[in-house]
């Protein structure tokens, strides 16, 4: 059997940081030196869909799904390859649960921004599952404790969004600006709760009023935290390899349960 692989939260940030050398991505790829996964199972902030699929071609494209931004960032391609047998194997654990098997996506920005450091050879085999957004916040809590045991299967469950993400309050220049009140004390809320192991609070989020409103305005950036969350382990170490704010309203922490 293989060794547990932990469950991983990687807050993705700017489609920029594919190709910057930063604090966040040499972070990145010190996580990836530390890992040695089969596959990476990724669920992305990005595919974001009326109901579950997950991507069952050899050879995923890469999806340049943003706008405005320089041209080189449209000419990155990350050609991992990707694992049809994974994707029936995804299928099998959330069964009854319809998942349709799916050969027209491949990997978005919010996987290949960040695998591009943390397997920056693409050698690793990528599938990704959509998160349905017609459900409510603890179906996806619940997926991913039914995806749990691929962790024991040499398979790196890896969540790609952001705690804290409030665009219309970003600095698109990238001048330098102050993280925002209601940001930290939201990712403040966050870090508290994984420490505690208080699912159920962290499910809830929105219980947290105002500075939950700004600071998941819409779900789709949150909940991948929630499909990793529901795949740890009662009373499994919880850490933060990154952390750090992005225009003032975009939270950078990773969060990672196991070692």
């Amino acid at each position: 059997m293989s060794a547990r692989l932990p469950a991983l939260f990687l807050g993705h940030g700017n489609p920029m940081n594919a190709l910057d050398d930063n604090a966040w991505t040499r972070a990145w790829a010190q996580l990836g030196r530390s890992l040695q996964p089969r596959a990476v199972l990724a669920i992305s902030a990005h595919w974001y869909v009326g109901g579950t699929a997950v991507t069952a071609m050899a050879a995923p494209r890469t999806i340049h799904d943003f706008g405005g931004f320089p041209r080189e960032l449209y000419e990155v391609r990350y050609p991992a390859p990707g694992d049809p047998a994974l994707a029936e194997q995804v299928r099998q654990l959330l069964a009854p649960l319809p998942v349709s098997a799916d050969h027209s996506w491949g990997l978005d920005h919010g996987t290949w921004s960040l695998l591009a450091h943390v397997f920056p050879e693409a050698d690793v085999p990528v599938v990704q599952l959509s998160i349905d957004a017609t459900q409510p916040a603890a179906f996806h809590h619940e997926l991913g404790a039914r995806l749990r045991p691929l962790r024991e299967d040499g398979i790196l469950l890896m969540g790609s969004g952001d705690i804290v993400h409030n665009l219309p309050a970003y600095a698109w220049d990238r001048h330098p600006q102050a993280p925002y009140d209601w940001a930290l004390r939201f990712e403040a809320h966050v870090r508290s709760c994984l420490t505690a192991g208080e699912h159920a609070r962290l499910i809830e989020y929105e219980a947290c009023g105002r500075d939950a409103r700004l600071s998941v305005p819409t779900p789709e950036h949150y909940l991948p935290l929630l499909y990793v969350l529901g795949a740890s382990i009662p009373g499994e170490p919880v850490t933060f390899p990154v952390e750090g704010m992005d225009g003032g309203s975009v939270s950078m922490l990773a969060v990672q349960f196991g070692s």
